[in-house]
């Protein structure tokens, strides 16, 4: 029997039980074009994935704006407010946090199956969100770099 795809189908199981449609997809997607025989495209995917993605998440967000449901002066007004301030705040914070964990993953790829079979668990265990590997990536890299900091 072939184990090559048994990661896969793992995370494929607790996608489905975890209720994460994104992860579902993404593992169904890998495991048909490695199935089809299309493993070429796989260095694309890394090398450029996470880039589209971003950029797909950005349209998304940006897409209140766009349509004109957010106008120029309610952004302003944001802009003044306690929460608005801490959103931009936190914003900044939490963006350079996932470019920390984009950093960690590409140092350490061996991370990615737990950081998602963690993230997985804490939506089926905990009712939590699928924040995704890049910002829980940039969090464990925070906190590897303390420890470090405590043993010398």
């Amino acid at each position: 029997m072939n184990w090559d795809n048994m990661p896969l189908l793992v995370i494929l199981v607790l996608a489905v039980i975890g209720n994460n449609h994104s992860v579902s997809l993404a593992v169904s997607a890998l495991l048909i074009i490695k199935l089809m025989g299309l493993t070429a495209w796989f260095p694309h995917i890394e090398n450029h994935g996470l880039n589209i993605g971003i950029t797909i998440l950005t349209m998304a967000v940006l897409t209140p704006l766009a349509q004109g449901r957010i106008s120029v002066v309610e952004m302003m007004v944001a802009f003044k407010t306690q929460s608005g301030l801490i959103a931009i705040i936190v914003g900044i914070f939490v963006s350079w946090v996932a470019t920390q964990g984009m950093y960690f993953l590409k140092a350490a790829p061996e991370a990615t199956t737990a950081l998602i079979v963690g993230t997985i668990g804490g939506v089926c265990f905990f009712n939590g969100l699928a924040i995704g590997p890049l910002i829980a990536g940039g969090m464990v890299a925070m906190i590897i770099n303390l420890l470090n900091l405590f043993k010398q």
